[in-house]
């Protein structure tokens, strides 16, 4: 178990989700006039929602794009919120969406000062080029995910698609860390 505790935060959620039907962006135009669509620059259509504060990408193939959310269950509350507008809007929708979590980002802080330059030889699946990106890029393989490090024990992680699998990746390089004595605290 590490020395210190690791705070960490789930910053975005991308979730792609299918209406498996064909929709009329031009009728959602209508319906919805606060919508930004401009199929000359994007074939996509942006619904925002202020709760929760969440952007979703909506393509005449019914397939949509959400981006924002804090969490999984986040996610699938505001494409399930979007399509209900939708209805509202007098789009028929026949079936309810197929939602898939594609990418989680987190960022937080394992609270000591991390030497890069041994992390970068010890850890294995580590880039570490310091002229070119400050902090060191390590591609776990279980949970899958790409965790970018820093020399004041920041990180971001990318790549998951369960909350837990965060926790789990962030839980497992802070021990790698203190076990090959790669972390120092205050």
């Amino acid at each position: 178990m590490p020395k210190s505790k690791a705070s960490i935060a789930i910053e975005n959620v991308v979730a792609s989700a299918t209406l498996n039907q064909k929709v009329d962006l031009n009728a959602v135009v209508k319906g919805y006039p606060g919508v930004e669509y401009r199929p000359e620059q994007f074939p996509g259509l942006v619904f925002r929602l202020r709760r929760p504060k969440t952007a979703t990408l909506i393509f005449n193939s019914g397939k949509m794009v959400c981006t924002g959310a804090k969490s999984e269950k986040e996610a699938k509350r505001a494409v399930m919120k979007v399509v209900k507008e939708l209805k509202k809007g007098g789009i028929i929708i026949i079936r309810k969406p197929e939602l898939k979590i594609q990418n989680i980002v987190a960022a937080g802080g394992l609270g000591g000062m991390i030497d890069l330059e041994k992390a970068a030889y010890s850890l294995g699946h580590a880039m570490y080029e310091p002229e070119q990106f400050p902090g060191l890029i390590y591609r776990m393989d279980e949970p899958k995910v790409v965790i970018l490090l820093f020399a004041s024990g920041k990180l971001v992680c990318t790549g998951a698609k369960k909350e837990h699998q965060v926790n789990d990746a962030v839980e497992k390089l802070h021990v790698l860390l203190e076990e090959k004595d790669l972390i120092f605290y205050e």
